[in-house]
């Protein structure tokens, strides 16, 4: 079980995991050992609730495809174990952003002093200008 939330888990048998050669340096281990994990969770064939699978599939990722499957490459590390656990907790980080619940600025009305400290500093920001004008000569 993978767990995202307190209440939101995902099973490990619905997330695909490959084992495949990682790319760049490594000498000659390189060639012959498959250390690098290639992770696909496919989300509309999940367990998550129907409302979940719409909030991740509208999150933007380029990890998530459009036809609603997560790809995740994982090859930083020397052995497929780490590597494995590196794929498994960017899963658990992507699923955890795109499940967050977004807080939104509820408008207030501004107070009666920070309405009244506005209109005194425009005043003044008014006069300043007003002195910059040409000065005439009343001769």
């Amino acid at each position: 079980m993978l767990r995202i939330t307190p209440r939101i888990t995902v099973p490990l048998d619905e997330i695909e995991m490959t084992a495949i050669r990682a790319q760049g340096p490594g000498g000659q281990n390189v060639n012959k050992v498959s250390s690098a994990i290639h992770l696909r969770y496919d989300i509309n064939a999940s367990s998550l609730l129907e409302g979940n699978k719409e909030r991740v599939m509208s999150f933007r990722d380029k990890r998530i495809t459009k036809d609603g499957v997560i790809v995740i490459k994982a090859q930083n590390h020397r052995t497929q174990e780490r590597n494995k656990q590196e794929a498994l907790d960017r899963l658990q980080a992507l699923l955890k952003e795109a499940l967050k619940q977004k807080t939104y600025r509820r408008p207030t009305r501004p107070t009666f002093g920070s309405t009244k400290r506005r209109l005194k500093k425009k005043a003044e920001r008014g006069e300043v200008k007003k002195l910059r004008g040409k000065v005439r000569d009343f001769d």
